[in-house]
């Protein structure tokens, strides 16, 4: 039984693909005439089918001859600098179809000339694709096929290479250069499709017992497949369709391997032209599953579909799948990731399959869109929705602070917190939870035609922590018990201190042995102090602290400290009708009554006084047990007559 094989990797290129996608789409916009400057791909059928289809071949020394509303289209291997002057000063429209590889060639190149570095490209001197990389330099550059023109280098020397050449010949060229340049910055160009694909056909044709090249005769990848094939299968042929394959090279050769390969410029139905006629209506792998499934994913493709494909070109921003459709798809990194610094280079690798949503059927590049962000949002809507339904959690990200609490995201979808369900207790400043990743409960998920309204809570995660935590503390708290707790909540009567997740009261009295007019005073939220614990009643959960207890009563040895008949320094702190109080220091005030205060006749302290004043006075008297201090500002002022 003949077996005839395709190659894995055959056929049109990203960059050939998308410069006759280009192409066919420019139909659409309905110009003058379109023509292609020069041939548009190296292949003599795709030229005729372009025809048939009014768009025509020109060449640069023919452009005098088209119109100002013309259409020319830029080929794939792209063009020098000067050419595009002369497009634009005929006025023609321009579409560019450089292959995007080719084009960030020429941005190097163009950029490293500049800088006065000797440009080398590896490859052949009259390959358009060549031709087109050396005017980005001036026509300055050294070409070099496989290790040739290179005697007379500069000290510093960027290399790159034609997108189709042989790594052996790039290796070749690097090594060399490598011995002879100080300064040498080198890009491997290479397309990774060209090296797939010469890899595949190498691999098939050491399998195989004959082999066919597809592609035009005058194709430098073309040509560079069949030489690979050539050098392990001796039964190797290049034709540039079906009609040239003799009839005798599968005649009658029923238990042979034939494989298939084709190049870049290559498209689908010369392949299957050329498959068609050796099979024989035989069975032919890789061929028929490729059409099948291309028949069925026809059917599946459209807007919010999900598709399954395999990487076969990726840069930083952009990645293209083949999903088994007649287009391909691209995947930007817009659609990946909101972080504009991230490399999808370093998220995929070629050949990796992976699942994208359909978000649009085809863009300006004939491709159809697809997004990552999309199909993880549907999967976060999913897990959500099952999180409000078996009442479990998720963590989502706090975006931004709004009026009434918080907006936080889980997979890009909007989870809005109340302020009421932050934190167990109100909380005024909102935006210090901004970047934080926070627990949820999903107290709310309802549908209204089409908006979805998620709304997510802590209180009763942080509830069940606390209960948790408070339970245990419950059962080691102890009065007379010294411990450290943390201000949780200030008020005009006091601080809430949290002693190991239980609150306890530090009621203004017992912050301090001197006179506290409001705890805000003296404490901050989120300071860490020692209390004493002056109550505890397990039953009703209050737990009262005390500050002052850690320190001990000035009272006990006031009489010590302040001898009858001894002048002291104290400050006026507050007045009565009777009189006004001097603090002489925290919690001890002393009184001077009215008539202590002067020689002269007042109405009222005030009017000799005032709060804050430090004034010197003599100690009248002091009690201890009554805790009471007399003195007289007046014993210590001049007489006055």
């Amino acid at each position: 039984m003949r077996h005839v094989v395709l190659a894995e990797s055959a056929g049109f290129c990203f960059g050939v693909k998308r410069a006759v996608d280009l192409t066919l789409g420019s139909k659409n916009n309905k110009p003058n005439k379109i023509y292609t400057l020069g041939q548009l791909i190296h292949n003599n059928d795709v030229v005729k089918y372009l025809e048939n289809k009014d768009i025509y071949t020109v060449d640069i020394e023919n452009i005098g001859l088209l119109s100002s509303n013309d259409t020319i289209i830029i080929r794939s291997h792209g063009v020098t600098p000067e050419v595009i002057k002369v497009l634009n000063e005929k006025g023609l429209n321009i579409i560019d179809a450089t292959c995007p590889y080719v084009k960030n060639i020429h941005e190097k190149v163009k950029y490293y000339s500049e800088k006065g570095y000797q440009i080398v490209i590896v490859g052949d001197k009259n390959h358009p694709e060549v031709i087109g990389i050396n005017g980005w330099c001036n026509g300055t550059a050294i070409i070099s096929k496989n290790g040739e023109n290179l005697e007379n280098l500069s000290q510093k020397v960027c290399l790159v290479s034609q997108t189709t050449e042989k790594q052996e010949n790039w290796e070749k060229v690097l090594e060399i250069i490598g011995k002879k340049s100080k300064d040498l910055v080198a890009f491997n160009t290479i397309c990774s499709a060209t090296e797939i694909r010469q890899k595949t056909a190498d691999k098939l044709s050491k399998e195989s017992d004959a082999i066919v090249v597809i592609g035009a005769h005058h194709s430098s990848n073309t040509t560079k497949l069949y030489e690979i094939c050539k050098s392990n299968c001796t039964n190797t042929i290049h034709v540039e369709n079906s009609g040239e394959i003799p009839e005798d090279f599968y005649k009658g050769k029923d238990n042979i391997k034939i494989g298939v390969t084709a190049g870049a410029s290559t498209p689908d139905w010369i392949i299957k032209e050329a498959i068609n006629k050796m099979s024989d209506e035989q069975n032919v792998e890789g061929m028929s599953e490729v059409i099948k499934m291309m028949d069925e994913n026809e059917k599946k493709i459209y807007v919010g579909a999900l598709v399954k494909g395999e990487i076969i070109q990726l840069n930083d921003k952009e990645v293209y799948l083949n999903i088994g459709y007649k287009n391909d798809g691209i995947l930007p990194r817009g659609e990946v990731t909101s972080d504009p610094n991230v490399k999808l280079t370093d998220l995929f690798t070629l050949g990796q399959e992976i699942d994208a949503k359909i978000i649009k059927l085809k863009n300006e590049d004939n491709y159809v869109v697809l997004s990552k962000s999309e199909l993880q949002r549907d999967e976060g809507f999913n897990v959500i929705k099952n999180a409000f339904e078996e009442k479990t959690i998720i963590k989502a990200v706090v975006k931004e602070a709004v009026n009434g609490g918080l907006v936080s995201a889980y997979k890009g979808i909007r989870v809005f917190i109340p302020a009421s369900h932050i934190e167990l207790f109100h909380v005024d400043d909102l935006t210090q939870f901004v970047g934080k990743e926070l627990e949820l409960n999903i107290i709310e998920f309802s549908k209204k035609r089409n908006t979805v309204r998620i709304v997510g809570s802590r209180r009763e995660i942080l509830k069940a922590i606390k209960d948790k935590e408070e339970e245990k503390t419950w059962e080691t708290l102890e009065i007379g018990q010294i411990i450290e707790g943390e201000v949780k909540r200030l008020t005009d009567f006091g601080a809430f201190v949290s002693v190991n997740g239980v609150d306890g009261l530090l009621h203004v009295s017992e912050i301090s042995w001197g006179r506290v007019n409001k705890a805000s005073d003296v404490l901050k939220v989120g300071e860490k102090i020692k209390v004493c614990i002056l109550d505890v009643d397990k039953d009703k959960k209050k737990l009262s602290l005390s500050a002052k207890k850690l320190v001990e009563d000035p009272w006990i040895t006031v009489e010590e400290k302040y001898p009858v008949g001894s002048v002291v320094l104290g400050k006026v702190v507050r007045f009565s009708n009777f009189g006004a109080f001097i603090e002489l220091e925290p919690g001890v005030d002393a009184l001077t009554h009215i008539s202590e205060i002067s020689h002269k006749r007042i109405n009222k302290p005030s009017d000799v006084l005032a709060i804050g004043e430090e004034i010197k006075a003599k100690i009248l008297e002091v009690s201890k047990d009554n805790k009471k201090i007399g003195l007289s500002i007046k014993e210590v002022e001049d007489t006055v007559e």
